[in-house]
């Protein structure tokens, strides 16, 4: 009996058309001989299933839409949505309450790691490392000398809440912090500022694969930018080397504290993490639990190194979604 799967994609946030093209791609490797799958998008205007270039509003009471006179209603969600409200966790919890299985961690999981500050804290005492932070909150008092005594110049500057890079600069002098400090909270009223970490950066996914936690071949990051934005991302400013060019003991210790960083925040589902290698040891940066699906990702690059296909990896996830209680 086939499994009826919607595809959620679009979102609230700065990051909807990146989930719309994420969403679309789950969508082409979805095979019709074993679900019925359905593309719903979730706007702030509407809510609604899309079939071919028609639209049908879904019924929030239950998740559910009428097609052709069919009440139709899913076995499990595929979460493509990136940023609020699908990577925070707030419709995931909706799910729950409706009984309803998906595909990401729980959705406690999901807003702790979508808060780049709880998450290092969490981290943190378990010995990862990670760079040195200063936190501002919106309407704090700016006191440059102090955040730079603290962290340092160079520096990044980071929305809290946020993904896919917006929001991001780097501060080379202290006179653009001010500056820095505004784009950040253009997307988040919740800031951090790290210290500069210099040494090669790579990310890595770990994924739930047949109930096994999976490291997949690490992907090294060399920007044309002057770090790892939104245009060296999506727009290929930027080299992406898979498998990364590091040195059996990086790799090593990367792919221990990946696994241990994935099971500490009780994942499931698909992460991807960044981390900076000073010396051979990985510093850990941020953690995606909704990471980028669309052909120029990091993940599915990931997954074709290991040998996975788009197919098996995405069907791999609503397997082990639907065999969750």
């Amino acid at each position: 009996m086939k499994r009826t799967i919607a595809i959620i994609m679009g979102g609230y946030s700065s990051e909807v058309e990146i989930s719309l093209k994420s969403g679309n791609v789950v969508f082409q490797h979805l095979s019709e001989e074993i679900y019925n799958v359905y593309k719903v998008h979730i706007l702030k205007e509407k809510w609604v299933a899309v079939i071919g270039t028609d639209e049908y509003p879904i019924n929030k009471h239950d998740f559910s839409f009428t097609h052709n006179e069919n009440h139709i209603t899913f076995d499990c969600v595929f979460n493509a949505i990136h940023g609020h409200p699908g990577e925070d966790g707030t419709i995931l919890a909706y799910f729950d309450l409706l009984g309803i299985k998906h595909t990401s961690a729980p959705f406690y999981q999901m807003a702790l790691t979508f808060n780049k500050r709880d998450t290092l804290s969490v981290v943190k005492e378990y010995g990862i490392k990670a760079a040195t932070s200063f936190y501002l909150d919106k309407g704090d008092s700016i006191d440059a000398d102090a955040i730079l005594a603290k962290v340092g110049l160079p520096c990044f500057v980071k929305p809290n809440n946020a993904g896919s890079s917006f929001g991001i600069s780097k501060v080379t002098e202290k006179a653009t912090l001010t500056e820095a400090i505004e784009v950040a909270f253009a997307e988040d009223h919740e800031i951090l500022i790290e210290s500069f970490l210099d040494g090669t950066e790579v990310s890595v996914g770990v994924i739930d694969y047949n109930g096994q936690t999976k490291v997949l071949p690490a992907t090294e990051i060399v920007s044309e930018n002057d770090f790892f934005d939104y245009e060296a991302k999506y727009l290929g400013k930027s080299q992406e080397i898979t498998p990364a060019r590091i040195s059996q003991t990086q790799l090593q210790n990367l792919n221990a504290v990946a696994q241990q960083v994935y099971e500490i925040l009780n994942l499931s589902g698909f992460s991807r993490a960044e981390y900076i290698f000073i010396g051979d040891e990985p510093y850990f940066l941020e953690i995606n639990t909704v990471p980028g699906l669309t052909n120029e990702s990091l993940l599915p690059q990931q997954a074709k190194a290991a040998g996975i296909s788009l197919e098996d990896l995405f069907s791999n996830t609503i397997g082990q979604a639907l065999k969750t209680n």
